[in-house]
């Protein structure tokens, strides 16, 4: 769970870099933030949705 809520951030985090790269037009930054989303999003968003699934009853 911890890692997933610190995945989630460093996912906010790079929108913003993101946005930044984006304003500076930086093709490698966009490039580098648009994987860091899709890579660190994807996987926090998935953990947790299947988190309650995975809690004992």
């Amino acid at each position: 769970m911890g890692t997933a809520i610190i995945f989630l951030l460093v996912a906010i985090l790079a929108v913003f870099g993101t946005f930044s790269a984006l304003k500076n037009k930086n093709i490698l930054g966009i490039l580098f933030g648009a994987g860091a989303i899709g890579v660190f999003g994807f996987f926090a968003i998935m953990t947790l949705i299947k988190l309650p699934e995975s809690l004992p009853q």
